[in-house]
C-alpha cells in the first residue's frame, strides 16, 4: 500500500488549499455532531500516533538487521582466512602451528555460526516490524475513513460547498480509478453505511483502495492528516497493500483505533521479549553445531532465512526476499567462489612479475618462487586458473601478481594470488595447451650414447663407459654400500653429462642427504640440485622428489632431453614408508606394500621417447647396510632398470677407486649404444676378464686406462693384447690369456 505521505503528494496543490474552507463550513454544524466529529478524530489521531511509532520501531529494526548481517560477513570473512591458514601451516609442515590455526579457525567458525543466528533474527524481527507498521498504517487510515464518515454524516442538509476528495492511488497500478467527488451532505447521509462496511469497502478495489471522503472535522483532522504524513515518511521501505491488513480493516471497523492501539503496543513488548529468547537461544545451537562441516555451517542459515521470514504477507515474503538477496550479494555465494578466482586487473593496480615452479595440490596451487618445497614468498593459484590455463604440476609459469595496497597486509601471513599467465614453460599460454601428455609418448631403447669420458686422468668417467654405457633414456641403478664413493661417481657423472651434452638439463635430487654433501655438488655441479637434508620431514623429501620430476616430465613432453641423479632411492623409499597412508600389509623390513609404488613411480618415468625427448634418470640404491628394509627395496627395484653399475666395498676399503665391480656392472642392449667395432671388443674384454677375481679385473683395467689416453686407444690395446679365442679351453690357455692381458 501507499503510505500517508504519497497520498498526500497525489493531492495536487489546490485541492490541498480548499480544505480550510470545508472546514470553515463544518464549523456550522450543531454541538452535538461537532463532539462526535471531534471524538473520531482524535481516535484517528491515536491510530496514526500509533502508525508512527510502529513504523520508528521498523526502521530501528531495520537498522539493526543491517547492522548483524554486516558483522555475520565479517565473521565469515575471519573465519574463511582461518581456515586457509590452517591449511598453509599443514602444508607447511609447521605441526604446531597447523593446530594453533586449526583451534583459530574453529573459533571464527563458532563466532561465524553466531553471528548468522543473529543477522537471521535481526532479519526476522525487521520483516515483523514492518509487518506492524503497516497494519498500523492501515488501521490509521481506516480511522482517518471513520472520523470523515461521521462529519459527514452529521452534517446539515444546508447547502455547503463539498470538499474535494482526496484519493490515495496505487503507483504501481494502471488501472487507477478517478476520485469521485462526493456531492453534498445530503447524499452523504443518504448513503451513509456503517464503519464497518465504509473499512470493508476499502480493500476490494485493486486500483483505488479505500476511497473516502476527506476529514471536514477541522483543524484536528489536517492535523492528524499532517502527523500521519510525517510518521510514513520515516519508513522508505513501507510494504504494499497486505492481507493482514485489509483483514484488519474489515474486521476491526469503528473500533479499531482502541482496539488496535492496545494490541500494537502488547505486540511490541512481546516481540521485545521473544527477540531477547530467540537471540539466547540463537547463540547455544550456534555453539552446538560447531562440529557441522564449513559448507554445512553456511547451508543451514541460509536455508532456514526463507522459512523464518515466510509470512502469509506477499510483501512481507518479497521484503525478506530482497533483503536475503543483498545479504547474499554482499557475501559472495561459494558456488561461484569455490574454485575460480578473480583475476580482474584494475587501471589503478601495480602488477609484480613472478617465476616459479607450479605445484598442483588436491584443492588449490601455489607457485614455488624459491625452490622446490613450500615458502613464505609463493605464490597461490586456483584450480579455476589451472584449467583454464591448462597449467600442470611441474609447469614453470611466468605471471604477475597484484602489488598489495596501503593497509591491505594485515600481520597474518597470506599468500598473493596469480592474477595473469605470461608464459608456460618459455611458452605461450595458447602454444603450452596444445602439448601432448607424457604418459601418451611412446617409450624406446636408448639409442643415442651419453659419452662421460672427458679427460685420461678421469678413470671413473672413463671405466664407466666400458662396464656400463649410459644413453638417453636410460634407467640406471648405482649399486653401491655405504663409504663406496657413490657420491663422487655422481658427482664425475654429472660433470661429464655438463661438459660433452650441454644441450641436457641435468637435475641432481638429493633425499635425506647430509648438508655438507649439498653445499659441495651445488659447487661443484653445473646443473641444477635439488635437495632435502636428512633434517627435515619424510613429506619433504617425497614433495621435492615428486615435483623435481614432474618438472622432468614436463620438459620431456616439450622435446628435451632430461637428466635426473637421485641419490638414493632406498631413502625415498624409506621417506614415502613414513609419510605414506598405512595400507594394512606390511613386506618383510617393516616395509609397507604400498609405500614402493611412488617410488617405481619415480624411477620408472626415465624412458627414450620416440621422435624427440628423453628422460635419463640413474638413481643410487643402498646395500649391505645391515638393514632389511634397504634389502627389500633393492629387491624390488633390482630389475627394474636397464643399466647396472656396482661398487664394491672391498675395493672401497682397500682404497681402490674407482671401486667399481667390473664384473658385476653391465647395461641392456648395449649394442644399440656401441659401434660393433666397440661391441666386438668390449665383449671378448668381458670374457678374458671373467675368470679374476673382483680386485684383479679392475686393476687390470684400471692400470690399461693409466696408460692410454682415451678409451679408443685403450680398446685397440685391448685388441691386440688379447688373441681371438680358440675351439678348445684348457685351464693353461686361460691362464695365457690372462697373462697376456697383463
Amino acid at each position: 500500500m501507499e503510505s500517508i505521505s504519497e497520498v498526500h503528494a497525489d493531492v495536487p496543490a489546490d485541492e490541498r488549499a480548499e480544505a480550510p474552507e470545508g472546514v470553515e463550513n463544518a464549523e456550522t454544524i450543531e454541538a452535538p455532531a461537532d463532539a462526535v466529529a471531534e471524538e473520531a478524530v482524535i481516535e484517528a489521531v491515536a491510530a496514526e500516533e500509533i502508525a508512527e511509532e510502529a513504523v520508528a520501531e521498523a526502521v530501528v529494526a531495520d537498522a539493526v538487521a543491517d547492522e548483524a548481517v554486516v558483522e555475520a560477513v565479517a565473521a565469515e570473512e575471519v573465519a574463511e582466512e582461518a581456515v586457509a591458514e590452517a591449511i598453509v601451516a599443514e602444508d607447511a609442515g609447521d605441526q604446531a602451528a597447523a593446530e594453533a590455526a586449526e583451534a583459530v579457525a574453529d573459533e571464527a567458525v563458532a563466532e561465524a555460526l553466531i553471528a548468522d543466528a543473529v543477522a537471521e533474527e535481526a532479519v526476522a524481527e525487521a520483516a515483523a516490524a514492518d509487518a506492524v507498521a503497516e497494519e498500523a498504517v492501515i488501521e490509521a487510515v481506516v480511522a482517518e475513513a471513520v472520523a470523515e464518515e461521521v462529519v459527514a454524516e452529521e452534517a446539515p442538509a444546508a447547502p455547503v460547498k463539498a470538499p474535494r476528495k482526496r484519493a490515495p492511488r496505487r503507483a504501481k497500478s494502471t488501472d487507477v480509478a478517478p476520485a469521485e467527488p462526493v456531492e453534498a451532505p445530503a447524499e452523504a447521509a443518504a448513503d451513509a453505511a456503517p464503519a464497518d462496511d465504509a473499512a470493508a469497502e476499502a480493500p476490494q478495489t485493486e486500483a483505488a483502495p479505500a476511497e473516502s471522503a476527506p476529514a471536514e472535522g477541522g483543524e484536528n483532522a489536517a492535523e492528524a492528516a499532517s502527523v500521519a504524513a510525517e510518521a510514513t515518511e520515516a519508513d522508505a521501505e513501507t510494504p504494499a497493500e497486505s492481507g493482514d491488513g485489509e483483514q484488519a480493516a474489515e474486521g476491526e471497523g469503528g473500533e479499531a483505533p482502541s482496539r488496535g492501539r492496545s494490541r500494537s503496543r502488547s505486540r511490541s513488548r512481546n516481540r521485545n521479549q521473544n527477540a531477547q529468547n530467540q537471540n539466547a537461544q540463537g547463540g547455544q545451537g550456534a555453539q552446538a553445531q560447531n562440529t557441522q562441516g564449513d559448507q554445512n555451517q553456511k547451508a543451514q542459515p541460509a536455508a532456514a532465512e526463507p522459512a523464518k521470514a515466510e509470512t502469509p504477507e506477499d510483501d512481507q515474503q518479497s521484503q525478506g526476499n530482497g533483503r536475503g538477496r543483498q545479504r547474499n550479494k554482499r557475501r559472495g555465494t561459494q558456488a561461484s567462489s569455490g574454485d575460480e578466482f578473480d583475476t580482474e586487473i584494475g587501471e589503478d593496480d601495480v602488477l609484480i612479475p613472478i617465476a616459479g615452479i607450479l605445484d598442483v595440490l588436491d584443492n588449490y596451487a601455489f607457485v614455488r618462487t624459491s625452490g622446490y618445497l613450500p615458502g613464505p614468498s609463493d605464490v597461490y593459484v586456483s584450480l579455476g586458473q589451472v584449467k583454464k590455463y591448462n597449467l600442470r604440476k611441474g609447469d614453470a609459469v611466468v605471471g604477475a601478481i597484484k602489488q598489495p595496497r596501503e593497509g591491505e597486509q594485515s600481520s597474518r601471513q597470506k599468500y598473493n594470488a596469480l592474477v595473469k599467465v605470461d608464459a608456460v614453460n618459455g611458452l605461450s599460454v595458447d602454444d603450452a595447451a596444445t602439448r601432448v601428455e607424457f604418459g601418451k609418448l611412446t617409450p624406446l631403447y636408448p639409442q643415442e650414447r651419453l659419452r662421460l669420458e672427458t679427460g685420461p686422468e678421469k678413470l671413473t668417467q672413463r671405466i664407466i663407459d666400458l662396464v656400463a654405457p649410459i644413453g638417453k633414456g636410460q634407467r640406471g641403478l648405482i649399486v653401491a654400500p655405504p663409504k663406496a664413493g657413490k657420491t663422487i661417481v655422481l658427482q664425475q657423472i654429472a660433470n661429464a653429462i655438463s661438459i660433452n651434452n650441454p644441450e641436457v638439463h641435468l637435475m641432481v635430487v638429493l633425499v635425506d642427504e647430509r648438508p655438507e654433501e649439498v653445499t659441495d655438488m651445488q659447487r661443484t655441479v653445473k646443473g641444477e640440485v635439488i635437495a632435502s637434508t636428512f633434517d627435515r620431514p619424510a613429506e619433504d623429501h617425497t614433495t621435492v622428489a615428486e615435483l623435481a620430476i614432474e618438472r622432468a616430465k614436463r620438459l620431456v613432453e616439450l622435446g628435451r632431453d632430461v637428466v635426473v641423479l637421485l641419490d638414493s632411492i632406498t631413502r625415498l623409499g624409506r621417506a614415502y614408508n613414513i609419510s605414506a597412508p598405512t595400507s594394512g600389509r606390511v613386506l618383510t623390513g617393516g616395509v609397507d606394500a604400498s609405500a614402493l609404488y611412488p617410488p617405481k613411480r619415480f624411477f620408472g618415468a626415465a624412458r627414450n621417447i620416440e621422435n624427440g625427448g628423453s628422460l635419463t634418470i640413474l638413481a643410487t640404491a643402498l646395500v649391505e647396510t645391515g638393514s632389511k628394509m634397504d634389502d627389500v627395496i633393492f629387491e624390488e627395484f633390482k630389475g627394474t632398470g636397464n643399466s647396472e653399475l656396482r661398487l664394491s666395498r672391498q675395493l672401497a676399503d682397500k682404497r681402490i677407486f674407482p671401486a667399481v665391480d667390473v664384473n658385476a656392472s653391465s647395461t641392456r642392449r648395449e649394442e644399440m649404444l656401441l659401434s660393433p667395432d666397440e661391441v666386438k671388443i668390449t665383449w671378448k674384454l668381458r670374457r678374458a676378464l671373467a675368470g679374476l677375481d673382483p680386485q684383479q679385473a679392475l686393476e687390470v683395467v684400471l692400470g690399461k686406462l693409466k696408460e692410454t689416453s682415451s678409451n679408443v686407444e685403450f680398446l685397440v690395446q685391448m685388441q691386440k693384447s688379447i688373441p681371438a679365442p680358440t675351439t678348445g679351453h684348457s685351464g693353461g690357455r686361460s691362464h695365457a690369456d690372462d697373462n697376456s692381458i697383463r
